[in-house]
């Protein structure tokens, strides 16, 4: 079972104890998303007169975009990811025919040499005999 840890963190200028199951190297990758978060919203024009709670709207707006944006980017992988999966099957399916066809030619190509082996004997047969009819 998991451990759960414990981490403390800066998050706009106040200390924060983040808990769960990972690591304090992730708690710290979420501090610093939101502290970059809160600077970028911090330089748009008119910002720091805002009320908090207008500052947390507008700080929770922005991260519920980057993540629906990051939702959608990561659907069109798993779609174009299915879709090279889909492509490799039938790429696959496709050799293997091939495969079955080339082996059935090389079979036929060595049966079809076998009759003329078979032929050519049989001609140099009949050769003799008409020399042998011939003298």
């Amino acid at each position: 079972m998991a451990v759960k840890n414990t981490a403390q963190v800066v998050i706009g200028g106040k200390i924060i104890t983040l808990g769960g199951y990972e690591s304090e190297e992730y708690f710290q990758k979420v501090a610093s998303y939101i502290n970059n978060k809160i600077a970028e919203l911090s330089e748009m024009p008119g910002y720091s007169r805002q009320p908090m709670e207008t500052k947390h709207t507008l700080l929770s707006l922005n991260v519920t975009d980057d993540y629906f944006k990051a939702k959608k980017q990561a659907e069109i992988f798993e779609q174009d990811l299915q879709q090279k999966d889909q492509e490799m099957y039938e790429l696959k399916h496709e050799l293997i025919s091939l495969r079955l066809k080339i082996e059935e030619a090389e079979k036929k190509q060595q049966e079809a040499e076998q009759q003329k082996m078979l032929l050519e004997g049989k001609i140099k047969e009949l050769e003799g005999e008409v020399d042998s009819l011939l003298k």
